[in-house]
């Protein structure tokens, strides 16, 4: 099943902003993600299930702060204290998670169609977020999640990748689009792709 798009409406794709003159590997490149499965799962505070006897598409459940486990097709985040929000290209990912985890001892959400992804890579990539996040960004590295506000929106941030730099940012589908126009203004400086 294929989701509807968050940002139909407002991601048109091209070249924006300060793009003249610059090679395209130098422009930031933005783009919506779509069709992902997205879980959040919460441990129940009186639940006595250990979870490193938990595997989920071959990882573990990681109780430390900021981390992400992955593998090629499924992407943990740490959320908060027992609290984990899982994105796959998987579709029977959810299926499998309500299969293993018991009721009594984990929420289990499907967030799916819920969210809007935006993905951004390149050079400049931390200096957009700088602008509108209170967040430290030189100490984001890769495989390595945080929860906060970008202009007032309440987002996540997932960092893919740090050679080149690449984010998925994951927020509300209600607030995707506003969220969408401050990243591509934000971007606007420093040009940008929109793929």
């Amino acid at each position: 099943m294929s989701s509807i798009s968050a940002l139909a409406h407002v991601h048109s794709k091209g070249q924006f902003g300060d793009f003249e003159n610059k090679k395209e590997n130098n422009l930031l490149k933005i783009k919506e993600i779509k069709n992902l499965s997205i879980v959040q799962i919460v441990q129940y505070k009186n639940s006595t299930i250990s979870i490193e006897n938990i595997n989920l598409d071959g990882l573990r459940l990681n109780d430390k702060p900021l981390s992400v486990t992955n593998n090629k097709d499924t992407r943990i985040l740490w959320n908060g204290p027992k609290n984990w929000i899982l994105v796959s290209i998987k579709k029977d990912l959810l299926k499998n998670i309500l299969q293993n985890f018991k009721e009594t001892d984990f929420a289990v959400t499907d967030l799916s169609h819920s969210r809007a992804i935006i993905e951004i890579e390149g050079q400049d990539l931390k200096e957009v977020l700088k602008k509108g996040c209170p967040f430290n960004f030189n100490k984001l590295e890769k495989n390595n999640s945080i929860n906060s506000t970008y202009n007032g929106i309440t987002f996540t941030v997932d960092m893919l990748n740090d050679n080149p730099d690449k984010i998925r940012i994951l927020a509300l589908r209600s607030f995707g689009e506003s969220l969408y126009h401050s990243i591509t203004d934000a971007s606007l400086e420093f040009g940008y792709i929109s793929i």
